[in-house]
């Protein structure tokens, strides 16, 4: 293989979706950069791959990034891979990507299983538009600037989150969002996989205990556009009497007032 960094999606549950295109390329190329080499190593035993493993995450992607980056340049080739999943996708490997990219070193991808594409598949909710919120900061600020956000998003949202800190975020999405319907994709491609189809309120009040385990998604209804006001003839001179009693010439007022309201500016006029 020639110097490339190869973006390895692996299992996220069940290792029979494990792609053989993945696995040829674990098995040649030079070396593979893992989020947790603990992890990375039960998946080589399981297919009898021996390769060194380097250890990149989110507390050393910066040195070891360079260190990666270094071999690359030398002509070396690695496999990314994360402990389930794409690689890069609310992953620290977003950077050693660009950092490749900025040096001109080839990126190649992988693809093979993704968590959130996924959910969105089997939760039964709107798809054919939708926003990947990844994990909610546990920043007071950056968790509340990221809610006030999304209030008005319309599109399906999607988010990851641990089991420990459900109760809290579920109560805090109800807080910011109000009641929407909620699919709560858990566990996917393993044993247990479920998903709950509920709303925000009940969810909140049913999970409030952390009772609910796994890996979880959480698939959410976006909110419904706005109803535009329907104006009369008597609204828009009414905008327009405000607008020349403030010293507005009444001709400027009532093309203001047409143009918020859509009345003809002659009939705004007429009426003044």
């Amino acid at each position: 293989m020639s110097a490339t960094l190869y973006v390895v999606g692996t299992p996220i549950g069940n290792l029979g979706d494990m792609s053989p295109r993945a696995l040829e390329t674990l098995e040649n190329c030079d070396f593979i950069a893992a989020e947790d080499t603990r992890v990375a190593l039960k998946l080589l035993n399981h297919f009898s791959i021996k390769k060194p493993l380097v250890s990149y995450h989110e507390h050393n992607r910066f040195e070891k990034g360079e260190n990666i980056l270094a071999r690359l340049l030398e002509g070396q080739s690695c496999a990314l891979v994360t402990d389930a999943g794409m690689p890069a996708i609310s992953d620290p490997g977003e950077d050693l990507v660009r950092l490749c990219h900025e040096h001109g070193v080839k990126v190649e991808a992988v693809p093979g299983p993704c968590a959130f594409s996924t959910a969105v598949a089997i939760s039964g909710m709107p798809s054919g538009r939708f926003t990947f919120e990844g994990f909610l900061s546990m920043n007071k600020l950056s968790r509340k600037n990221h809610l006030e956000s999304i209030v008005r998003e319309q599109r399906t949202m999607v988010f990851y989150e641990a089991p420990h800190k459900l109760p809290a975020t579920l109560k805090d999405l109800y807080a910011a969002l109000g009641d929407r319907n909620l699919a709560i994709v858990r566990e996917i491609t393993k044993i247990h996989e479920e998903v709950i189809r509920t709303t925000l309120a009940k969810a909140c009040e049913k999970y409030a205990d952390g009772s609910l385990k796994g890996e979880i998604v959480l698939v959410i209804e976006g909110a419904q556009p706005e109803e535009e006001k329907e104006y009369t003839v008597e609204d828009a001179v009414e905008l327009a009497r405000e607008a020349a009693a403030q010293g507005m010439p009444r001709s400027e007022a009532a093309k203001q007032a047409a143009k918020i309201t859509g009345i003809k500016k002659g009939d705004i006029y007429k009426n003044m």
